[in-house]
Parts: C-alpha cells; sequence; structure tokens
C-alpha cells in the first residue's frame, strides 16, 4: 500500500524529543483497515518513505487512533525541513 499526503513537522518533547508528521485522517484509516497485517508489535508499522528526493525506513506509530511518521534528523537535514515546515510525504507499507 502506498499513500502520499502533507502534514505540518511537530515536535514530541520527551526523554528523547524527535520530529513526526501527523498522518491525516483518510489515510489513517486506510492504514489501520490493514494495521493487523503489517504490525510488529505495540501498533508500529514498518515503511519506507520519501520526503523530496530522500527515501528513509521507518515505523509509524500510533497515536490516538491515527499515525505518527518519525523523521530522522538526516532526511530533515538533507531536504532542509525544520520544526513547522509542511512536507510531503509518500509511504509506502508492506503488505
Amino acid at each position: 500500500m502506498e499513500l502520499e499526503f502533507s502534514g505540518e513537522v511537530v515536535e514530541w518533547r520527551g526523554p528523547a524529543p524527535h520530529h513526526f508528521v501527523v498522518v491525516p485522517g483518510p489515510e489513517a484509516e486506510r492504514i489501520h483497515e490493514v494495521a493487523r497485517l503489517a504490525t510488529y508489535g505495540w501498533g508500529c508499522i514498518p515503511v519506507t518513505g520519501r520526503v523530496g528526493g530522500t527515501d528513509f525506513t521507518t515505523s509509524l506509530f500510533p497515536k490516538d487512533g491515527g499515525y505518527l511518521v518519525p523523521l530522522k534528523a538526516a532526511v530533515r537535514r538533507r531536504e532542509q525541513v525544520g520544526l513547522g515546515d509542511n512536507v510531503t510525504l509518500r509511504i509506502a507499507l508492506d503488505v
């Protein structure tokens, strides 16, 4: 399953702060339909992602009935993406 969407880069401030993009409602619903087939535990789902010209691997994190896409520091640096920026993401789930 491949999805493309846009969203704002947000920060989760915890013991290990990280940057995420929230998966919009319609796309999150599509993911939820296949989540049981794709998760490796705790609701996390491995994906291949793309921002701009940069491909990366990560896992979607479940949050409040939806999902967050972590944006690695290397991806943010390469694509010059910062907190509050809107980005277009393409993700692929292996289901």
